[in-house]
């Protein structure tokens, strides 16, 4: 994704001047490490990229926890009532398995992000940059099939506002019926637009951490509504059947396995994180992954349990619509709505940077590109000032406005005339979410990450001088610290960026399958 200008929460500075050591050095002993290090290690750390290196691009300011919000609620979407239903053909003991595992493997494509992000610019990061240095002639694919998959879930939300707010008012009214204006779908997708077009015209991504706070508050209503019921039971003279270890059948199981997979899908968002975190230290972008993976797997599995545990087979695609009459059921269709609302401009932001990358992009000729062009490869790589080309921060005011307005109205367009994008985001979640989560970060720290490339050369060569004067620095997960023990992290960490890349093919193929089959076959 684009990246963003550093600035504070109250107001935008677009100079996009580049931060120096000194300042960078001052904020970091201004704002506390959870980790104190001593004044030595201190200095050299704040020479590192990703571990505190010498910034020379835009520092941001965006704290840990505004950040897990923004990833958590990126996460975490309506999809999570459609849980229990896929506990229902899996089973408990594989549901849950499964959840866990569509959980691991997505925070892994999120931390190869993190590992990329470190051979760029400070504040560059984004899908389009890392194709400028990896598979340059493609990066046109890569922005394209992003743009499209965030716009179409975002249309979708519309859809649902559309769809869910007449019922909303009749739940609460008896006499909304009677007001035609009031059940029409129409009416309430354009009198929330209303809502979402300010919120969309925000540059960062954490100025929407209120928005996503209200968003994560919903979820837990949601949350507390299917384990108060369960615990109530007021659902058992309903529930069938349940199954623990046994399955439905194998193509039941498969026909939910996209589902599962597609609701930990975040990663459009997440190099705009890791621009905007003012503390980009690997233990610190790693442990935003691991609490916003953590929340939405821990999230899902409550829900599908006790979801299922209260309806067995008899559960529904969408749980909250089965549950008797009342206020309660009333108020979650309206969280769902508050929900699906102040995503909405979540799935703007990576669209809208995907769309500029797109229109700024150019063939480049092999003598021409940054792997072959000595001052190419120096524009790219921290520790050099990189051309305005290169930079996602660079959108001016008017392109940035004429993008967002585009995004905006041809989703409300779609909106107004669709009632359904089942079919399309079939395939689109299928190609753009497998791509996105898995292909393109296990295929871009591959390539970069060769030991042949000059990107990862200068890299390393900065990181065995510098863990040479400093010692063995622990970075956590497969990061590597120290000459020795660094080599054969890094080497086991590429094997698995080309496993998670051919995992994600494998995925691609299976959910492109099963759609074709459950979802376009039927209708």
């Amino acid at each position: 994704m684009s990246a963003y200008l550093a600035i504070n929460t109250h107001g935008e500075n677009h100079d996009g001047r580049p931060a120096s050591a000194n300042s960078h050095r001052s904020m970091r002993y201004s704002t506390p490490l959870s980790i104190q290090l001593d004044t030595d290690a201190d200095k050299i750390l704040s020479q590192r990229p990703g571990r505190g290196r010498k910034e020379v691009g835009t520092v941001g300011q965006a704290s840990w926890l505004s950040s897990v919000i923004n990833l958590a609620n990126t996460i975490v979407g309506a999809g999570v009532l459609a849980m229990p239903l896929a506990l229902s053909r899996m089973g408990i003991f594989l549901g849950v398995l499964i959840i866990l595992w569509a959980g691991v493997t997505a925070g892994f494509g999120l931390y190869l992000q993190t590992r990329c992000a470190r051979y760029l610019e400070r504040g560059s990061a984004s899908f389009f940059a890392l194709s400028q240095i990896t598979y340059p002639n493609a990066a046109v694919i890569f922005d394209a099939a992003i743009a499209i998959k965030c716009f179409g879930v975002g249309v979708s939300y519309l859809i649902i506002i559309g769809d869910l707010m007449p019922g909303v008012v009749q739940g609460f009214s008896d006499n909304a019926a009677g007001i035609s204006f009031l059940v029409d779908r129409r009416f309430w997708v354009t009198a929330f637009m209303l809502i979402v077009i300010p919120l969309s015209f925000l540059r960062r991504l954490d100025s929407l951490k209120y928005t996503s706070v209200i968003a994560l508050i919903s979820i837990g209503y949601l949350v507390i509504l299917v384990v108060a019921h369960f615990v109530k039971g007021d659902t058992m003279q309903d529930r069938g059947i349940i199954r623990v270890i046994r399955w439905e059948s194998a193509m039941a199981t498969l026909s939910s396995f996209p589902v599962i997979v597609f609701a930990y899908t975040c990663h459009q968002n997440m190099f705009s994180i890791l621009n905007e975190i003012g503390n980009n230290s690997h233990f610190r972008t790693t442990s935003v992954v691991v609490a916003s993976i953590g929340i939405a797997a821990f999230i899902y599995i409550l829900v599908a349990i006790t979801g299922y545990l209260s309806f067995g087979n008899a559960v529904a695609d969408n749980i909250v619509s089965i549950y008797a009459p009342s206020i309660s059921a009333t108020i979650g269709k309206a969280a769902i709505v508050v929900l699906v609302m102040f995503s909405y401009p979540l799935q703007v932001h990576p669209c809208r940077a995907s769309i500029d990358a797109v229109l700024k992009w150019r063939p480049i000729k092999r003598s021409e590109s940054p792997q072959s062009s000595p001052s190419g490869l120096a524009s790219l790589l921290p520790g050099a000032r990189s051309s305005p080309q290169h930079r996602g921060d660079g959108m001016g005011e008017t392109r940035f406005a004429a993008i967002t307005t585009a995004v905006i109205v041809l989703s409300y367009i779609v909106a107004m005339t669709v009632s359904s994008l089942a079919k399309v985001l079939a395939y689109v979640g299928s190609t753009g979410s497998t791509s996105i989560s898995f292909i393109l970060p296990g295929l871009f720290y591959y390539k970069i990450s060769s030991p042949d490339s000059p990107h990862h050369q200068k890299l390393m060569k900065e990181d065995d001088d510098e863990d040479g004067d400093s010692g063995d620095e622990d970075e956590g997960l497969l990061g590597g610290g120290g000459l020795k023990g660094g080599l054969w992290r890094r080497t086991l960490l590429r094997r698995l960026s080309l496993a998670l890349a051919i995992y994600g093919v494998v995925v691609m193929v299976t959910c492109l399958i099963t759609n074709t089959l459950f979802v376009v076959a039927p209708h």
